[in-house]
């Protein structure tokens, strides 16, 4: 990276190379938090724009920038964590987590189709697919800072009591608490490729309009949830049972448009698949499967949680 200077001042930049490598962990620590890459990426635009508010001095005087931006932006997404549950209590039908697609797949959304800067790029792993981050949402804000900065980003008890204000052994209580609302929720381990051909027949059951054979992919007391936010045509509430989501699938299944195909596509670093029309993406489907049964069926139509799926 080509070495800067400081406007009227004639000597390097210090702490600029170490500020602006620390966006891809940024961006990485926002989205786990908020579930919502358009808004991690806002809490990173503001992390940012508070380190470029302070003076040179300031700047000098912080140790270890690279930390003072993770804390700042850890406080901007907890004190967003507290005012988004105020805003899905208003929000038309169930909130679902903003998908994200294959890097290789991923587009801004902009006339072009350009691909995201490798900063803003998501790293996919388990605790970013969509059945670990629903159960996050279920966590206090306090929690779900504690448990990600703590288990998945490796933060001692000690910093996450700094961002979020408590004793460390109360942030050690946050963590534990988190731990087994995970444990809880997550069924045993299904092998990825085992995941993969269960959605893959279950595609082929719903083209094929079959309704035995969606019932005996889905568990007795599966459940559908989607997520279009009073933008996009879709069911309020959930479907609860396999019987009734394979009878509302076959009915989706003989609605579609002619131009509609749907597509199997990495969704949150599991199998999943896209409905497209006239090649833009519509709706993304995310699996959870315990066992060789499809438990939980997430579908995301909302156009503004869509728009890095869509090319064009």
């Amino acid at each position: 990276m080509t070495t800067r200077f400081r406007p009227g001042h004639g000597r390097p930049d210090p702490g600029l190379d170490a500020i602006t490598s620390e966006r891809h962990q940024l961006i990485n620590v926002a989205y786990r938090l908020l579930g919502s890459l358009a808004e991690a990426e806002d809490a990173v635009q503001e992390t940012y724009a508070r380190w470029y508010a302070m003076s040179a001095q300031q700047q000098d005087a912080i140790e270890s920038p690279g930390a003072w931006l993770t804390t700042v932006a850890s406080r901007i997404c907890l004190n967003l964590l507290g005012s988004a549950r105020a805003r899905r209590e208003t929000y038309v039908g169930e909130w679902i987590p903003e998908p994200l697609p294959e890097h290789t797949e991923r587009s801004t959304g902009r006339p072009g189709g350009t691909t995201l800067d490798p900063a803003d790029r998501v790293t996919l792993d388990e605790s970013v697919n969509l059945a670990f981050l629903v159960v996050l949402e279920s966590m206090t804000p306090a929690e779900r800072v504690a448990f990600i900065l703590h288990d998945v980003f490796c933060h001692s008890f000690a910093e996450v009591a700094e961002i979020v204000g408590r004793t460390p052994a109360a942030c050690r209580q946050l963590a534990s608490s988190a731990r087994r609302r995970i444990r809880a929720s997550q069924p045993s381990a299904t092998p990825a490729v085992q995941r993969a051909g269960i959605v893959r027949d279950f595609k082929q059951a719903w083209e094929a309009k079959d309704i035995d054979a969606l019932i005996g992919l889905l568990d007795p007391d599966a459940t559908a949830v989607a997520d279009g936010g009073g933008l996009a045509t879709t069911f309020l509430h959930p479907i609860e049972g396999g019987e009734r989501i394979a009878h509302a699938w076959v009915e989706i299944a003989r609605r579609r448009p002619g131009n509609m195909t749907f597509l199997e596509r990495t969704v949150n670093g599991q199998p999943g698949l896209v409905a497209q029309q006239d090649g833009v993406t519509v709706t993304v489907y995310a699996f959870d499967v315990a066992g060789d049964r499809i438990k939980r069926i997430w579908a995301v139509r909302n156009p503004e949680k869509l728009r890095r799926w869509t090319a064009g």
